[in-house]
């Protein structure tokens, strides 16, 4: 009788898979990243817009020219903001486009491992289904022979 089947390269496979999975929760993290950064960068729009606004009816109703120098140095100083934020998106995605490869790479190492399992798996259960007809032809071959000497 065969042993209980068991894949050779089980502890490599299980650390192939930690390793998957720990790759995929870094890009997680790395696209959460960049949800937060997309998220302030409109925040800064909408601020970039709710001060344009402000500023305009500054100019209507009449200001001082030093309110409306700062109120315009504000404006520029959240649109400079917002362009960090665009760079800081920009550097973000070129990373979860590298976290993305290497997720793809481990992926295919663990996918390797799972069809070299199924094949020693296949050759496993052919090597058992030639033993267990080996045995019943062994037991048949056994009655028979105790059946001529009985008869005898």
């Amino acid at each position: 009788m065969l042993k209980k089947f068991q894949f050779s390269l089980q502890k490599l496979k299980d650390y192939r898979e930690q390793e998957l999975d720990r790759q995929k929760n870094t890009l997680a993290l790395l696209q959460a990243d960049l949800r937060r950064i997309e998220e302030a960068r409109q925040d800064l729009i909408d601020k970039v817009a709710q001060q344009g606004e402000q500023l305009e009816r500054v100019y209507r109703i009449g200001s001082t020219a030093s309110e409306i120098a700062m109120r315009k140095r504000y404006i520029v100083t959240l649109q400079q903001e917002v362009h960090i934020k665009e760079q800081q998106a920009i550097e973000k995605r070129a990373e979860i486009e590298a976290q993305l490869a290497v997720v793809v790479e481990a992926t295919k190492d663990v996918r390797t491992l799972e069809k070299l399992e199924e094949k020693q798996l296949e050759e496993y259960m052919h090597a058992e289904a030639k033993e267990n007809e080996k045995f019943i032809e062994e037991f048949v071959g056994g009655q028979a022979a105790r059946a001529v000497n009985n008869a005898v």
